[in-house]
């Protein structure tokens, strides 16, 4: 049924978009952290993983580890001591171990800000990459395109691509630059209040602009 709906012109996503950042003001990044690192640890650990999880767990692993020297010091038995519970555990320490290395050896201990440093980290995408450059540095290059963006965009009409680069490139189309800092977080509170499996059109604040009612109001 998605699948069949149609887009909305950019004008209408403004709109939507616009409506949407009303409705969930002082909307904020989800993960707790201090530094650039932790906020690039954080989200390689938050990898089809509940940010609940990853907040709980997190303290204790920025307490003991508190630079890329020390991750990539680490061996992945000491850093599983505190990541075990998140999903593919393993990985994500290898990752995290071998991101440190190259920070620590090729970027003098500080995370690269730019695009194309951080997705040659192992571990890091685009989305990841727009995460950490947003919020660790306030540069706002790209949308970070995480589960809930995916979700949502073919739903409300702002794209129906699969690959994630390919919604991030429809979403940077349609929407003003200056929503790019937080829409993906915006989107994630729309789903997890409203548009859920189920979703709650009746309370929606969007529902008159939404495909799925045929757009009856686009601003």
């Amino acid at each position: 049924m998605e699948g069949k709906m149609r887009l909305l012109t950019k004008e209408e996503a403004g709109a939507m978009v616009k409506k949407l950042e009303e409705s969930y003001p002082n909307t904020k990044y989800y993960l707790d952290f201090k530094t650039p690192l932790d906020l690039l640890v954080a989200a390689i650990l938050s990898a089809q993983t509940h940010d609940e999880l990853v907040n709980k767990i997190t303290p204790g692993l920025f307490g003991k580890f508190k630079s890329a020297k020390d991750y990539a010091s680490a061996s992945e038995a000491e850093l599983l001591k505190y990541i075990k519970p998140v999903s593919f555990a393993g990985n994500k320490a290898k990752n995290i171990i071998n991101a440190a290395k190259t920070i620590d050896g090729k970027y003098g201990g500080k995370v690269p800000r730019t695009m194309d440093e951080l997705i040659s980290l192992p571990g890091i995408g685009r989305k990841t990459a727009n995460t950490i450059l947003i919020n660790a540095y306030g540069i706002v290059e790209g949308i970070p395109v995480d589960t809930w963006v995916i979700k949502l965009s073919p739903r409300l009409g702002l794209s129906m691509e699969k690959n994630p680069d390919k919604i991030e490139k429809d979403l940077m189309e349609k929407i003003d630059r200056k929503y790019w800092h937080d829409i993906a977080y915006v989107l994630k509170r729309h789903g997890k209040a409203l548009c859920k499996a189920i979703p709650e059109c009746s309370k929606c604040p969007v529902k008159d602009m939404c495909p799925k009612n045929g757009v009856k109001k686009a601003i």
